[in-house]
C-alpha cells in the first residue's frame, strides 16, 4: 500500500473541513465546533507556531489531556511541519525533561483549561525549551484574525509524531511515525470498523496514547463528531457515553472493567455501535459484561505503539457468525486476525510459522505500511527491533488457530518458569476474574529457592466485597492446573500503573507483604 508524496496527517482534517465545513467536529464541555472552525484553529496555530520560530522539521512537545486543544494540537502542527512529541500528562517533570533533551524540541504547547497542573508543568520546563512553553489556546487567539497560512507540509515518508515508551526496562525510546504510517493506519481503521460522518467518538482513553490518538485522524477523515472527557472517571464515562450518544470509542480494559463494575452502570440508555478494547489483554467475563452492559458489538484490539497502533481485530467474517453465540463470543475475546494491510507471522525459536492448532505458542511478527521505521537517534535499538526478513519482532507471544485468528498468551518477560513448566499470567488473570469477589488482579513470577519463580497475584478485591487468599486460590484449583495456580495472594487497594493506564508488574515484582 503506497500514497503519493503528498500524503500528509494535515490531509485527514483539511480535506473533510474543505467538503463539509458546517458539519459538527469536536463537542467538548456542551460546546461544539465545526470542521470549518476546527481547519481554521489548526491553521492559525501553525501559523503562530511559525511566526515564534518553529521550522520544519522542527520538534514540538504535546502536554495535554483530552480536549479540544489537543485536536488542535495534532493538526497544526502537522500544517506548520513540525514534529509532535506526545508527551504523558503522568510523568513528572525530570522524566519528562529526558524526553524534551532527547527530541531535541524546541518548544512546548499545553492545554491550561482543566486545572492548573499541566500550566504549572509546563512553566517549569519552559527554561530548558528554546522556545519556550505556551497554551495552545493563546497561541490559535494571537493568530485567529491573519491572513489563512499556507500549510507547510512534509513528505509522507517524514517523521509525523514520536510517542515514547514508559521506559520500564530502561531508556525510553522515541517511536517514530511517519506521515504515511497514520494516514493509512487511519484510511485502513475506517475500511475495518465502517467508521462514518454518523459516528460520535469518545475520547476517554488519553490522547497522548495511541489507544486513543488514531481516532483523532481516522474519525476526522469521515466528518465524525469528537467528544472529548478531559479526566475519566468510571461515572463520567458512562454519563457522556449515554448523553452525546455516542456510538463507537476505544477503552483500555481497566476502564471497562471499572465501568461495567460501576453501580447502575447497565441503567443507562447507550446509543453505542461497537466498543473496542485494547491495550492489554481483558478477561473474557468482562468481554461479557460489556456485552450486556452496553447492548453493542464487542471488538477486542491488539497493537503496539510501533505500529500506530492496531495488528489484529476480533471481527468476525460472515461465516464465523453463523457459529453458536459462545463460540462467537469465545472468538471475540481472543486476540484476532490481523488488521487490513498487516502481514503477521506467529514464530518459533527459529523462526518458523507455529502450528494453526492453537496449541503451539510463537512470536507474533509483523510488517505493513503502519510500522514505525525505528526510534529516534537509537539505531541499535532500531536494528535489534526487527528480524532479517524485516518483521518487527513484538515479544508477545500468542497461539493462532485454523480461522488464523491469534491469541496473546503472554510477552515473552512475563511468562512464569516454575518447576520446570512455563505459566502464561494471562491464563491465570482470566481465571481470577472469574471469581465475583476480584476486581482487578495481575499474576506474575517471585523468585523461588525451589521452583524457580513462583506464581503470585496481586488482587484488588470490589468495594463491599470479602475473600480469602485461600478462597481465590482453590477458585484457581477448580478451573487450571495446580501448578499454576497462586503460591501466594497480596491484596492491594489499587495496581500500580504506567502512564499509560496498564497494570505495571515491574513494580508489583519489588518486595511486599503477601497473605
Amino acid at each position: 500500500m503506497t500514497y503519493p508524496p503528498a500524503v500528509n496527517v494535515f490531509h485527514l482534517l483539511a480535506d473533510t473541513a474543505r467538503a463539509h465545513p458546517d458539519q459538527p467536529a469536536l463537542r467538548q464541555d456542551g460546546t461544539t465546533a465545526t470542521y470549518g472552525e476546527a481547519l481554521r484553529a489548526a491553521l492559525a496555530l501553525a501559523r503562530a507556531l511559525a511566526e515564534r520560530g518553529i521550522r520544519p522539521g522542527d520538534r514540538v512537545a504535546v502536554l495535554a489531556p483530552n480536549t479540544v486543544a489537543h485536536f488542535h494540537a495534532y493538526f497544526g502542527l502537522a500544517a506548520a511541519g513540525a514534529v509532535l512529541v506526545s508527551l504523558n500528562t503522568r510523568l513528572g517533570a525530570g522524566e519528562l525533561a529526558e524526553i524534551l533533551a532527547d527530541s531535541g524540541a524546541r518548544m512546548l504547547v499545553h492545554d491550561d483549561a482543566h486545572g492548573s497542573t499541566n500550566a504549572a508543568m509546563a512553566a517549569e520546563l519552559a527554561p530548558r525549551l528554546e522556545l519556550g512553553a505556551h497554551p495552545v489556546a493563546a497561541l490559535v487567539a494571537a493568530a485567529a484574525g491573519s491572513a489563512e497560512f499556507g500549510p507547510r507540509l512534509a513528505r509522507s515518508e517524514d517523521t509525523a509524531h514520536l510517542y515514547y515508551t514508559s521506559g520500564t526496562t530502561g531508556r525510553p525510546k522515541g517511536v517514530m511515525l511517519s506521515h504515511a504510517n497514520v494516514f493509512s493506519h487511519a484510511r485502513s481503521a475506517v475500511r475495518e470498523l465502517g467508521l462514518g460522518a454518523s459516528d460520535r467518538w469518545l475520547h476517554a482513553a488519553p490522547m497522548f496514547h495511541l489507544a486513543d490518538a488514531w481516532a483523532t485522524f481516522a474519525v476526522s477523515d469521515v466528518g465524525g463528531l469528537h467528544v472529548f472527557l478531559p479526566r475519566f472517571s468510571a461515572r463520567d464515562a458512562l454519563d457522556i457515553l449515554a448523553a452525546e450518544r455516542i456510538t463507537v470509542t476505544n477503552l483500555i480494559p481497566t476502564m471497562l472493567n471499572l465501568m461495567v463494575k460501576e453501580p447502575g452502570a447497565l441503567d443507562r440508555d447507550y446509543a453505542m455501535r461497537v466498543m473496542l478494547s485494547g491495550g492489554a489483554p481483558i478477561a473474557p467475563e468482562v468481554v461479557r459484561q460489556v456485552i450486556r452492559t452496553f447492548r453493542c458489538e464487542y471488538v477486542q484490539t491488539y497493537g503496539m505503539t510501533e505500529t500506530s497502533p492496531y495488528l489484529t481485530l476480533s471481527l468476525l467474517d460472515d461465516e464465523l457468525r453463523r457459529l453458536p453465540p459462545e463460540q462467537q463470543l469465545a472468538l471475540k475475546c481472543r486476540t484476532g486476525r490481523p488488521f487490513d494491510g498487516i502481514e503477521l507471522r506467529v514464530v518459533d525459536d527459529r523462526g518458523e510459522d507455529v502450528a494453526r492448532d492453537d496449541r503451539a505458542v510463537g512470536e507474533i511478527r509483523v510488517k505493513g505500511p503502519t510500522v514505525t521505521r525505528g526510534y529516534w537517534n537509537q539505531p541499535e535499538a532500531t536494528a535489534a527491533a526487527f528480524d532479517e526478513r524485516g518483521f518487527l519482532m513484538t515479544g508477545d507471544l500468542a497461539t493462532v488457530d485454523a480461522h488464523g485468528f491469534v491469541n496473546i498468551v503472554d510477552r515473552k518477560k512475563d511468562v512464569i518458569k516454575t518447576g520446570g513448566e512455563a505459566v502464561y499470567s494471562v491464563e491465570v488473570e482470566h481465571v481470577l476474574y472469574q471469581h465475583p469477589a476480584v476486581l482487578e488482579c495481575a499474576v506474575y513470577g517471585t523468585p523461588h529457592e525451589v521452583w524457580g519463580e513462583a506464581v503470585t497475584a496481586a488482587v484488588v478485591l470490589r468495594p463491599g466485597a470479602h475473600a480469602s487468599a485461600d478462597q481465590l486460590v482453590a477458585h484457581c484449583h477448580a478451573h487450571i492446573a495446580g501448578y499454576k495456580c497462586p503460591k501466594s495472594v497480596r491484596f492491594l487497594d489499587a495496581l500500580p500503573r504506567t502512564g499509560t493506564g496498564k497494570i505495571q508488574k515491574r513494580a508489583l515484582r519489588q518486595p511486599g507483604p503477601a497473605r
